[in-house]
This record gives C-alpha cells, structure tokens and sequence, in this order.
C-alpha cells in the first residue's frame, strides 16, 4: 500500500467513526511533495468535501508566523532582545506580579525588571492566558481584554486594559503559555505604523506568495472556508455558531481592527508549506530570503533554562521537561527519542507548533521535511476534560507515523 493510501485511508477511519469532520495533509520532501490527503466534510452544513485548497482556522500556528515578522524588524536592528518593550508601550512601564497565580489580584509585587522583546518571543513575559487558570486572574482578563480573535476592542485599547492586570510571574522567570505574542504582535504593528495584517502581508506572505493566509478570508473565496466544527454535549459532532469560548465569529466584522497575532489567521496546506520550509532554508524559500541564516538559527534554538523546561507546564502536564525545548515561537527537538510528536518529532533542531483547533506542522532539518495536518476541530474546555474530541491527536500521531516511515 502506497503512503497516499496509507495515511488517507487511516484518516477515513476517523470520519467514518465520526471522531473527526474532515482533514487535509501534506508531505514534502526533498524539494517537492509527496504526498496530500484530503477527508471528510469542510462544512457539517453544506457537506462539502475537504480540499487541498480548504482554508482552515490554523490557530496557534499563528504564532510562529507572528514570531518571524518580528524577527524581521530585528534583523533589521529596529529592537533588541534585550531591550524593554515600554519603549512601544509606555503603558506596560509599571508592572505588578501576583505572588501566586490563582490568588486575589490585590497580593502582587512591583516587577523587578522590564518585560523585554525576548520575554515575548520565548513566552517568557509573565502574561498568561486567563483560561487556564482557576483564580481571579481568569475572570479579570475575561473582563478586561474580551474575546481573543474577533474582539471589538482596538489595539491600543486592549493594550491599555492588559497594562491593568497583573502578571502571573516575574519577566524571564519561567516558561507561561499566553498572551505573549499577542503583545508582540502589536509592537511591530506599531513600529511599522501599521495594522498587524499589513505587517504580515508586506513581510511574509507576499515574498513566499501565501495568497491565502490571513485574518479574514476574502468573499470570494469564501466557499473553500471550513465551516466552524466541533462536537455536542454527547460528542457527536456538530456545525457550531462561534469559536469555543466565543472567541471568533462565523463572520468577522470588516471594520475590525484587533488581529491577534497568537492565533487569528487562516491559511491553507500549501500556504503554510511555504512558510514552513523557511526553517529547512535557514531563512531563505526558492531565492527569497525572510530571515538572516543567523537569526533563523536563534529563532529554533533552545532558550529555556534547564529549570523552565522542567517546570513549563500547559494543564497541568510538562511540555518541555523531555525531548523539546522552546524557541522562538517553536517548540525545538532536543533529544529525538523522548519527543512527543504533538508537538513535533524528528531530528535535533526539527521545529513545530500545533493550533488548539486542531492544525498541527512540523520542519526537520535532518531529513529536509515538511508535515501539515491541517482541520477543525473546535473543543470547549470542559470537553476536554471529559475526553470528547480527543481523536484528533491520535490521528496526528498515525499521520506523523505514517509520513515518516
């Protein structure tokens, strides 16, 4: 049984137990791919089929993306890494630290030092996301900074509330999961003197011709959109009206101005392969060059401490404490046989980083590779708990099996 078989007719399996909508994946190697697969429906209502031109939520996979505008401001010597993001945001000067993450927000010390450029590359900022944790902080940046891709706040109004809340640990303590490259996201909208989407397309997309990526899908490619996908209270899958946590809409307003560089973008597998291969270049796709060979090399280096990679924690569970360690908006293989393939497994130096919807991608260097599963499949968090929707992960894993046999 060919590779294409294989992998297309594991992922039938999941549609057909109905553990799965749709999903799209793509193998490249050695300069051209081998391999796509296309399954089930991109749309519960209209029942269209997935395609390999499906354009998908990717989710955190923005933040690699995000990560590398940045770092095109810094080759340019526009920041340092080490320099203090107040310089842009004079609001966050005057930071407060609570002395425990899910205790009364009125229990906090002064920061003892500014929150860098690099905090935010590394998520090493002491921002956080207020789902995941249980203590007052979760209501206050519920409260203060709203929905986290389609909100109607501004830019420089929610940066204004986030100046309100406090962090949940010292700047360049400890490994948190966040709202980080949000922030970062519109530091360099500020710096270019422009929105972040403008940003992303004059330094990205239109040198690696991603013509499909971005925060809104235009009307006229509307019909090859995913619908929003994910599961009842029974676990059956369902269409549904927003994002979980109503964190995007079915239709984004066009005068919306706030673009979450974590997590907001759409694209496409061949989109995202484009990017990818940024990373097996050393900065540099088919004669275009994003990123400096040097900068790229930092970006999937390792730059947690011993100690944060032990102790970097997402629900409870260690992401970094075997076979990974955090870059710049990646995860790094470290030690090959230990890493897990949810976040990313190859040879040492191989870089990825997964989206809560379900999106998911790898780049190895050691055999000049690019996976891409791309689908939706959209969980509150109490179903994540209860273990309904949890299939996409194992079919990642058969995927990633079966790529790299």
């Amino acid at each position: 049984m060919s590779q294409q078989n294989s992998i297309e007719d594991v992922l039938q399996a999941y549609v057909n137990a109905g553990t799965l909508a749709g999903a799209a994946t793509l193998v490249w190697r050695d300069g051209r791919v081998v391999q796509t697969a296309t399954v089930g429906r991109r749309d519960l209502v209209t029942n269209l089929p997935v395609e390999r031109g499906t354009i998908f939520r990717i989710a955190s996979m923005t933040k690699p993306v995000t990560s590398v505008a940045a770092l095109t401001l810094y080759d340019e010597g526009r920041f340092a890494l080490d320099e203090p993001i107040a310089r842009l945001a004079p609001e966050l000067a005057r930071l407060r630290v609570l002395r425990d993450p899910n205790g009364p927000l009125d229990q906090t010390d002064a920061a003892e030092r500014p929150i860098t450029f690099g905090d935010l590359l590394t998520h090493r900022s002491g921002l956080t996301y207020g789902d995941f944790h249980r203590g007052p902080i979760a209501r206050a940046c519920a409260e203060a900074l709203g929905a986290a891709m389609d909100n109607a706040l501004g830019p420089d109004e929610w940066i204004a509330r986030l100046a309100t809340l406090p962090l949940i640990d010292q700047p360049g303590a400890g490994f948190h999961y966040g709202l980080s490259t949000d922030l970062l996201g519109f530091l360099i909208a500020r710096l270019e003197d422009a929105p972040l989407s403008v940003v992303l397309e004059r330094r990205i997309f239109r040198p690696l011709g991603m013509r499909d990526t971005g925060f809104i899908v235009p009307r006229e490619n509307r019909t090859r959109r995913a619908g929003l996908c994910g599961f009842d209270a029974e676990g059956k899958l369902t269409d549904l009206p927003t994002t979980p946590g109503g964190n995007a809409l079915a239709e984004r307003p066009d005068d919306m101005t706030f673009e979450s560089g974590g997590q907001g973008l759409w694209s496409t597998l061949d989109d995202y392969l484009a990017f990818a291969r940024l990373f097996l270049g050393r900065g540099e796709v088919d004669g275009v060059r994003v990123l400096r060979p040097e900068t790229c090399a930092m970006m999937a280096s390792n730059h947690l401490t011993p100690d944060q990679r032990l102790t970097a924690r997402m629900f409870g569970m260690p992401l970094f404490a075997a076979g990974h360690g955090y870059g710049m908006g990646v995860a790094v293989v470290m030690e090959p046989d230990k890493a897990d393939p949810l976040r990313c497994r190859g040879g040492v130096g191989t870089v990825g980083w997964p989206g809560a919807y379900g999106g998911w991608w790898q780049a190895d260097p050691s055999d000049n590779s690019v996976l891409i599963f791309l689908t939706h499949n959209m969980l509150e968090l109490q179903q994540m708990a209860s273990g309904i929707g949890l299939d996409v992960w194992s079919a990642i894993a058969r995927f990633h099996e079966l790529a790299c046999a």
